[in-house]
């Protein structure tokens, strides 16, 4: 059985949330963090729909910025828990809705290309916007383990979405410069609840333990 499953944002990778799945692991919940660098979103949707059905009672599934387009999809899971997260709707992509909403000075990452044509994001504006409020050494520690992605990242666009018919939850850091201020708003107009917390980008680092707390509460509702 898997109680949970978080899905990686965009640049991340799973042992970015080693210390949040040690923590969740630590209360007897079953926890995988499945690695989805390089897939589609048709491709991501599959692999954790295929942990879901083999699960013995529906998952949560958690979605960190860019792994919440995939978790808006997937079917089957028992409730979403959405981290800053992205949640798209039929026909959007992340490349449309960005330049549907500009943003304000000083919002949004500063993505470049490297030689292979990927798109990393500076270490330095890495380290301010995504773990602004990370303490030292895992702050450091996430900006290395931050990984370069396709520029197709952009252009994910959901043919079907399931957070309509699911239980979720949007949790909204205050202090989030990743994307343009409408956005999470937007967003979090999409689930069924929203809590807004004093953090930026990555609570799950940031507040580990209060984001164990928020995921138990869900799988624990649930299971009732």
């Amino acid at each position: 059985m898997t109680n949970v499953i978080i899905l990686h944002g965009a640049w991340h990778q799973p042992a970015h949330y080693a210390g949040l799945a040690a923590l969740l692991r630590a209360r007897d919940l079953s926890v995988e963090v499945p690695d989805l660098y390089g897939l589609s979103l048709a491709e991501s949707t599959a692999k954790v729909e295929a942990i879901v059905s083999g699960s013995s009672e529906p998952s949560v599934v958690v979605g960190h910025s860019f792994g919440g387009v995939t978790a808006g999809t997937v079917r089957g899971a028992a409730a979403l828990v959405f981290l800053n997260s992205w949640i798209l709707d039929i026909g959007e992509s992340p490349a449309r809705v960005l330049a549907e909403t500009p943003g304000e000075p000083g919002e949004g990452l500063l993505v470049l290309p490297d030689v292979d044509g990927r798109l990393y994001v500076d270490p330095d504006d890495a380290r301010a916007k995504l773990y602004g409020d990370v303490d030292e050494p895992a702050a450091t520690r996430a900006v290395e383990l931050l990984r370069p992605e396709p520029p197709s990242i952009f252009d994910a666009t959901p043919t079907r979405v399931s957070w309509r018919d699911t239980p979720s939850i949007y949790l909204r850091g205050l202090r989030d410069r990743t994307i343009a201020t409408p956005l999470p708003d937007r967003f979090a107009g999409r689930c069924s609840r929203t809590e807004v917390w004093d953090t930026g980008h990555s609570p799950y680092l940031a507040r580990p333990v209060a984001v164990a707390d928020l995921i138990e509460r869900q799988q624990v509702g649930a299971a009732d």
